[in-house]
């Protein structure tokens, strides 16, 4: 378990950009299960979520489609939600970070950490931007 004040300017990253931390099992049900797009970014403390998934993220918004709804959970601090986000990606496997798109509670895109990491954000952010194109 990381200490908050450690993850703060972490989790801070992605909430002022519009993502809705999620802290708990229940919290992580209902956003997946929401009608609409939801894109869900594992967040972590490596150095690839900051120089490449969370700014890919962010930029990925810039594009013309969005997805509905914005979420993140916190790898290695909200243990519950992080377990219960990856439930809902099966089948792939635990990787922090990673981000992936849902339509209507059914996962359409997932970028796993081999995906994020030694790519820059910008090619990120295009890749998601691509998803966005075909499922928001």
């Amino acid at each position: 378990m990381y200490p908050e004040e450690m993850v703060k300017p972490m989790r801070a990253e992605l909430s002022d950009a519009g993502f809705q931390e999620l802290h708990t099992t229940e919290a992580v049900e209902i956003a997946l299960k929401a009608s609409g797009t939801t894109l869900v970014v594992v967040n972590s403390v490596c150095g690839c979520a900051a120089r490449n998934a969370r700014p890919g993220a962010k930029m990925s918004l810039e594009g013309a489609k969005k997805p509905d709804h914005l979420v993140t959970v916190f790898a290695g601090v909200d243990r519950d939600a992080v377990n219960s986000a990856r439930g809902f990606m099966l089948p792939f496997p635990p990787s922090s970070p990673s981000i992936a798109l849902f339509k209507d509670g059914e996962l359409v895109h997932m970028l796993e950490r081999h995906h994020i990491e030694g790519r820059p954000a910008e090619l990120i952010a295009e890749n998601l931007q691509d998803a966005f194109n075909e499922y928001c």
